[in-house]
């Protein structure tokens, strides 16, 4: 993904925030979003036909990438410590439990997987809050080929979700019912309790306007300046 072409999603989730606010623009924004959010994945994960074939944010992150390098932790960088697949991890998940249990009212796909034990994990929760040891546990220890599959898997489930919507959706709050799912199932630890309180004051168009695409844009760039750094490093 070249810079005119992450200048064009800016302008584009800008163009997507605008329709997501009139209900007549609703088909214009579900199709701008599948754009977006395709962007933010690997080229695989987007529907067979799809016009993103091109070099995807994702792609990017994973060509040439060495295993040290996703898992090198802490990192010398300005805005994070975190390793790559920490960042990979969390836009997992903050994704899953947004999309699913606050929009769609279902189920994560985290929780109908058995992902904990694919992922080699011992934290059901978004990374929000870990501990420097949890943080270099997680990093040392998940499973690498099991989160891309995780993340997939995410990715396509959301694109059904935002595909169901109807235009009242958009201007729906997040339910009660689906912050208190997403505290009883631990799935933001105690110190981070600041996010449920902040989802809980959002639209539906609100979290999918973060957490589903711009929250795993910032992520995905912060990713790749690692790698970058790392390995012209190496």
């Amino acid at each position: 993904m070249q810079l005119a072409e992450r200048k064009l999603w800016n302008a584009n989730h800008q163009r997507l925030t605008a329709l997501m606010q009139n209900p007549k623009g609703h088909e214009q924004a579900v199709e701008l979003f599948l754009s977006q959010h395709a962007w933010l994945y690997v080229s695989k994960m987007a529907d067979a036909g799809s016009a993103n074939k091109l070099n995807t944010l994702e792609d990017e992150l994973l060509d040439g990438v060495r295993e040290e390098t996703l898992r090198q932790y802490p990192v010398k960088a300005p805005d994070t410590k975190n390793s790559i697949l920490w960042h990979l991890w969390h836009i997992a998940r903050i994704e899953d439990m947004t999309m699913n249990v606050l929009i769609a009212g279902r189920e994560q796909i985290f929780e109908e997987g058995d992902w904990l034990a694919k992922l080699r994990l011992a934290c059901p929760h978004t990374g929000n809050g870990m501990t420097e040891e949890e943080a270099a546990e997680l990093s040392t220890g998940i499973d690498i080929e099991a989160l891309l599959d995780y993340r997939i898997e995410v990715g396509r489930r959301t694109r059904e979700i935002v595909r169901s919507m109807e235009p009242a959706d958009m201007k729906r709050k997040v339910p009660a019912a689906g912050i208190e799912k997403l505290r009883a199932q631990r799935a933001v630890k105690p110190e981070a309790e600041w996010l449920l309180e902040y989802w809980s004051k959002k639209t539906l168009a609100g979290l999918i306007l973060m957490p589903a695409t711009r929250h795993n844009f910032l992520h995905l760039n912060k990713a790749i300046r690692i790698k970058q750094r790392l390995q012209k490093q190496g």
